[in-house]
């Protein structure tokens, strides 16, 4: 089994989805002995947002591209290929602003393709991608879960996942982290207790 590990707070080792993430991961290579792991830090190697300089690299002949094209082209192309090979994505999801980190949206601009994980057929947009799971785990310092606040932070990624085809999603939500320490701590240990249970459920 492979999993592909994100990770998009800018907090560092601050962060809370950061941890999460790491005790989600765990949970899979505790489940499964023949795990293999590939982490992307999306902070750190995510080569800036799609712009046109990336989609014309992608669109020139490799004997044409230029130095730059090329390494442009490579980056998606290596993004593409790690999301395509593997069998599980655990997402670390932090809220900002009512939506997600823009370096984990710059991935998913890599990997939404028309042609290629998604295409336009006689009844409309189909997703390409299929035998997948993913696990989003999202943070937030409110409440929002349920609410408009939540429509372009969890609801965006569970739509997204299953625009692309990936119907066998799960949420590892830990909200209201900014409203005090009670809260925290049960908003942390009902995290846990979710990763305990997907545990249960890995194979």
């Amino acid at each position: 089994m492979k999993l592909l590990h994100l990770d998009s707070s800018i907090l560092g080792d601050a962060s809370v989805s950061r941890q999460l993430t790491r005790e989600v991961v765990e949970a899979f290579r505790l489940a499964e002995s023949q795990l293999e792991v590939s982490y992307r830090d999306l902070v750190a190697d995510v080569d800036g947002h799609l712009s046109g300089a990336v989609l014309a690299a992608k669109g020139t002949p490799a004997e044409l591209r230029t130095p730059e094209q090329s390494r442009l082209a490579d980056k998606a192309q290596a993004v593409m290929a790690e999301f395509l090979a593997s069998d599980v994505i655990v997402i670390g999801a932090p809220m900002y602003n009512f939506s997600i980190p823009s370096q984990l949206k710059a991935w998913i601009d890599l990997i939404s393709v028309a042609g290629v994980t998604f295409r336009y057929g006689a009844n409309g947009p189909e997703g390409m991608v299929h035998g997948k799971r993913a696990v989003i785990v999202a943070t937030a310092g409110g409440k929002h879960a349920g609410t408009p606040g939540s429509a372009a932070h969890i609801d965006y990624l569970r739509f997204l996942l299953g625009f692309l085809g990936i119907a066998d999603v799960s949420v590892i939500a830990a909200e209201g982290l900014n409203m005090g320490p009670a809260v925290r701590d049960t908003s942390l240990d009902a995290a846990r207790n979710a990763i305990g249970t997907l545990a249960e459920t890995t194979i």
